[in-house]
């Protein structure tokens, strides 16, 4: 299903690196084969490095290996360094501190080598073992939801990526990310963790509301939820993007207190766990909806109050208007 932001191409405009300082073409090797390495291992196959080693332990990884990564032979974290050039660890984010340690006190680093992570919460801080012993550390996050399939090569096509790097490193790092159809976005290591926030906040959540509302509307008794919500949350979208705040709409930023009491005890009646998350969304939303000039004063103190109770509809009435008697939609 396309939505409005997927119908516009995103063209690379980060400037391309002189050829003399782009990498060589290097032995490509990967820590951790999850969603993530290889597909960007196999992005990098198509820029014309040649992907020698892999490491992973549960079966859907070497599934995902074999198919994104065929003849790359699986071997132990250890050896994946000592076959490759240029090392992408890509484990979670708890684990990245003690695979890089263990892996620089064993030896397993070697001077010259590139060492890159993809964690979105560590900036170049956490590969400072890698550098002690000689390797050279980037942190390269690409800011996209990954399958596991080979539909994250053409997605990462625009992509941006979260980039920290030592001054002299930083050619390498916007090479790397633009042979991988990326485009560069320079973060500073004390930004990376409200970096990173922000990210989740935006997908990993959307995805969240997106399958409780798909859940509440079969409960509705809608057939086909994601087709009604298909348009409408692309249109959404799209509005955000492009206009911010301004794009907000709906019962909360018209002041329709009645309407959010009366959601608050449907959800409460059929979903709820789903209300904590609703109050502290529409919160949110009026706390914006009213900076910005789009939630009349004198509304949002009965839709603050319905909030504040829980949505128990104190001081308000489920026929709430706009003060015009109006749905202003």
């Amino acid at each position: 299903m396309r939505t409005g932001t997927e119908g516009r191409r995103r063209v690379n405009r980060t400037p391309q690196p002189d050829p003399k300082d782009r990498p060589a073409r290097l032995t490509v090797g990967v820590v951790g084969a999850g969603r993530v390495g290889p597909a960007l291992a196999a992005a990098l196959q198509l820029a014309g490095h040649r992907p020698v080693a892999a490491s992973g332990v549960s079966e859907t990884s070497v599934r995902r290996a074999a198919t994104l990564l065929p003849d790359v032979p699986l071997v132990p974290p250890a050896e994946v360094l000592a076959r490759a050039e240029l090392v992408l660890l890509t484990v979670p984010d708890d684990a990245l501190p003690g695979l890089v340690e263990g892996l620089a006190e064993t030896g397993a680093v070697r001077p010259g080598q590139l060492v890159v992570h993809t964690s979105g919460r560590f900036g170049t801080g956490v590969l400072d073992p890698v550098l002690r012993a000689g390797g050279l550390p980037l942190a390269l996050h690409p800011a996209m939801t990954f399958t596991g399939t080979s539909v994250d090569v053409q997605r990462l096509a625009g992509c941006s990526f979260g980039v920290t790097a030592p001054d002299e490193l930083r050619l390498a790092a916007q090479a790397l990310v633009i042979e991988m159809g990326g485009e560069p976005e320079w973060i500073e290591e004390s930004a990376r963790p409200l970096y990173h926030a922000a990210l989740a906040l935006g997908a990993n959540h959307l995805v969240t509301l997106v399958a409780e509302a798909m859940d509440l509307l079969r409960t509705a008794g809608v057939e086909a939820p994601d087709r009604m919500l298909g348009p409408l949350l692309g249109a959404a979208l799209d509005n955000a993007l492009r206009s911010g705040d301004g794009a907000l709409t709906g019962p909360v930023a018209r002041g329709d207190a009645g309407t959010v009491a009366a959601h608050v005890t449907e959800l409460r009646k059929h979903a709820p766990g789903t209300v904590a998350g609703y109050l502290a969304m529409a919160r949110a939303t009026a706390d914006r909806a009213l900076a910005h000039g789009l939630l009349k004063p004198e509304l949002a103190e009965d839709l603050l109050g319905v909030l504040a109770h829980g949505g128990d509809g104190t001081g308000t009435g489920p026929g709430t208007t706009d003060s015009a008697g109006e749905d202003p939609r």
